[in-house]
């Protein structure tokens, strides 16, 4: 058992860090690398007509199980997997669930590595200290959201064979490149946007995910995803790195995670007060699915 989530621990400093929207796309591709998770979101998710929507019921989700105290985890992790139990069917012929254990653990393990990614392309790396601290607190959650302790590797260590183990059997798929397609295409996050404004907005943002996601992807999935990579694009991609660390790294992880504590408490009391969010948000509380 770890310590539980509070000021100062590993999970509350790097968990919620601001950088670690550098690794969104990535976190996607990986999660959706894995062919029932792949199934899953092509037949249940609706991220494609809706990914802002999507996007800010998934950082509300995230925020609950961090930063939501353990009350607000346990409720948060029945509602998880009391929505995903209804998300089954059929791909290559065999019946998916959503709840299956090892796509499951897969899902967790892709948000357990981020923060730790993010801080060894854009910030310190975490000690060995740290990373045993962290692994734990992210295994206890997990254990909260129903990962079964036996896909949950003893420590650091033994994760990270079983990561690369993991992406070592992933190649592309339909779900990919559906993804691809999204962040080249999406619609404008709100209606009275012009679409002189939001066109030119859109071709940068799509560049520059697509370019973090070339930059980070373990190096053979994205050699199997055929996306390029040259010399010229790791140096690029070394000099924004030292931008992002020299400016965020000396501002104190108080300041870094603030915006997840705020939203992780503010949707734990949005849940003691539903008519509250469905009046002001829609739907019946955060992270959930949208209505029919």
């Amino acid at each position: 058992m770890a310590r539980p989530v509070v000021r100062g621990t590993a999970a509350w400093k790097y968990f919620g860090d601001f950088r670690d929207v550098l690794l969104a796309g990535q976190v996607l591709v990986l999660q959706v690398a894995h062919p029932v998770v792949a199934a899953g979101v092509r037949d249940h998710s609706d991220y494609t007509s809706d990914p802002w929507t999507r996007l800010m019921r998934t950082g509300a989700s995230l925020s609950i199980y961090v930063y939501g105290g353990v009350a607000g985890a346990r409720v948060e992790a029945a509602r998880l997997r009391a929505l995903h139990r209804t998300f089954t069917g059929v791909a290559d012929g065999r019946r998916y669930s959503a709840l299956d254990p090892a796509a499951y653990a897969w899902v967790h393990a892709t948000l357990v590595k981020v923060p730790v990614d993010v801080q060894r392309f854009f910030g310190r790396p975490l000690s060995t200290s740290e990373l045993a601290e962290y692994y734990a607190q992210m295994c206890d959650i997990g254990r909260l959201l129903g990962v079964r302790e036996r896909d949950l590797p003893p420590d650091w260590a033994a994760f990270e064979r079983y990561y690369d183990s993991m992406v070592a059997g992933f190649a592309a798929n339909r779900t990919i490149e559906e993804l691809f397609t999204t962040i080249r295409t999406v619609r404008k996050p709100v209606g009275w946007l012009p679409d002189r404004w939001w066109l030119p907005l859109r071709r940068a943002q799509a560049r520059g995910q697509m370019f973090l996601i070339r930059a980070t992807l373990p190096a053979g999935l994205r050699s199997r995803l055929g996306l390029k990579w040259t010399e010229a694009d790791q140096r690029r991609f070394n000099r924004f790195a030292t931008v992002v660390r020299v400016f965020a790294s000396p501002i104190p992880a108080g300041l870094r995670t603030a915006h997840m504590r705020w939203i992780g408490k503010l949707n734990v009391w949005f849940r003691a007060h539903p008519r509250v969010y469905a009046r002001l948000i829609g739907g019946n509380g955060p992270g959930s699915a949208p209505r029919a």
